[in-house]
């Protein structure tokens, strides 16, 4: 009867190791689905709801721990369990370090050790948990938590960084393809794109890509569309492309979804008062006094086009011949080929927190446009009064309704400064630099 009872013993542990893992995994479910049971204006008790279950399930794990402290299966599930929440656990840390000893080959063990270095701000040594982990095995977690880890990894290298964020995007690639109908390996292959836009020269594909990505993500997941990261990063792309309805209502998600994450709605907040004051310049043409902007206006002609109208002018989109002037109300909305807009600067706003450089002008009819110039370097601006030349302008119409605001205006954008005749002259090289712009990694 005796030797019965012992050799119970190993099955009696299998199943309540099970039963541990199977605690935690809920846990996951609750934190992960917290909108499939909850409504979004819950969504301020989210963080204290999953810390007050996660209390619950760590109770019960406790209650048995001196029977399982050695055992790999029982640290691993202890440090999952803590590894729940955003904050850095030491003691998760020391589970998981000595789960991993116990038991090499436990990759849910390193993959669950390198969050907790992350969270510590280590991130090499995140970065080597999951490398090991993909050596025991080829795994979506370790692939898409390498692809977070290595487009944060700091370098002060350009070419490195571009590097280490085409990886990244390979990485990515390469968790979906494991499991297709996973959605937070489609949104992280979203952001990897995202990073991938703006440090390799934001072709238009790219940002595309990142779209299609998001939008996979939200398809095969629904949990994945309660992922606040998810709008906020969507949202930022959205503004750098001048798709602003589609920005103001992505913060707004965002900032609905997590009322704890003060950036969301800054952002909003922000873009709107942008687009509000934008909206007003043009309106009242920058305020400039009708005397003024005569006398400003006098001396607006086509010896300001410069280097267009030589016959050898060769245009952003690479058609050689001189441009003709025209004026902004005969401008179509799009690509306006062998023409150029010319006018004198009413206004200009700096770019904090705007993404681009923009400024008004005015044209010899007095009809006022704005301007949105990317990737201008800090000391490069227009003056109000000084004459700008855009050679084949690409003309943007924008109605906006957000909330109980409705904005309708038209817009020129430019890509770079290079791309502008100012006082008759070509910009220099020094006029551009990369567009930064934050989106919210750390949680992806």
């Amino acid at each position: 009867m005796a030797e019965e009872e012992k050799s119970g013993e190993p099955a009696k542990d299998k199943n309540e190791l099970q039963i541990f893992k199977e605690l935690v995994d809920e846990l996951y479910n609750f934190r992960d689905c917290y909108f499939e049971t909850h409504s979004v204006e819950e969504a301020g008790k989210k963080q204290s709801d999953v810390a007050q279950e996660t209390k619950k399930t760590l109770k019960k794990l406790e209650e048995k721990e001196d029977r399982y402290k050695h055992k790999a299966e029982f640290l691993l599930q202890k440090g999952r369990c803590l590894n729940v929440v955003p904050d850095f656990s030491a003691v998760a840390e020391e589970c998981l370090s000595r789960a991993v000893k116990l038991e090499p080959g436990l990759v849910e063990g390193w993959n669950t050790l390198g969050e907790q270095y992350w969270k510590k701000g280590d991130l090499t040594g995140a970065k080597n948990c999951f490398t090991g982990a993909l050596q025991q095995s080829n795994n979506k977690v370790s692939l898409r938590n390498l692809s977070m880890v290595l487009r944060q990894l700091p370098t002060t290298d350009s070419d490195v960084h571009g590097k280490q964020v085409l990886e990244s995007v390979d990485m990515a690639r390469q968790a979906v393809q494991l499991d297709t109908t996973d959605g937070t390996s489609w949104y992280i292959l979203g952001n990897a794109y995202v990073s991938l836009f703006f440090t390799c020269g934001q072709n238009p594909q790219l940002s595309q890509q990142a779209l299609s990505a998001y939008a996979q993500s939200e398809k095969v997941d629904t949990a994945a569309s309660c992922y606040p990261e998810l709008h906020f990063n969507r949202a930022t792309l959205f503004q750098y492309e001048e798709m602003y309805g589609s920005a103001l209502g992505g913060y707004s998600r965002a900032a609905a979804l997590d009322p704890g994450w003060e950036e969301p709605p800054e952002r909003e907040k922000q873009l709107l008062e942008y687009l509000q004051k934008v909206t007003e310049l043009i309106q009242n043409k920058g305020k400039v006094k009708a005397r003024r902007l005569r006398t400003m206006l006098s001396n607006l002609n086509t010896s300001a086009l410069g280097p267009c109208s030589s016959p050898q002018f060769r245009s952003p989109a690479g058609r050689v011949g001189s441009l003709e002037p025209r004026t902004l109300s005969s401008l179509a909305l799009g690509h306006n080929a062998g023409v150029a807009a010319l006018g004198k600067v009413v206004f200009s706003l700096a770019s904090e927190g705007r993404m681009a450089f923009t400024f008004g002008m005015v044209d010899s009819e007095e009809t006022c446009i704005v301007v949105m110039v990317y990737n201008t370097a800090d000391s490069w601006g227009v003056l109000i009064g000084d004459t700008v030349v855009i050679p084949e302008p690409q003309v943007k119409r924008h109605s906006i309704t957000h909330k109980d605001k409705s904005l309708d205006f038209r817009s020129i954008r430019v890509d770079s400064p290079l791309l502008l005749i100012v006082n008759g002259k070509k910009q220099n090289a020094k006029s551009q630099i990369a567009v930064s712009v934050s989106y919210k990694p750390q949680s992806e």
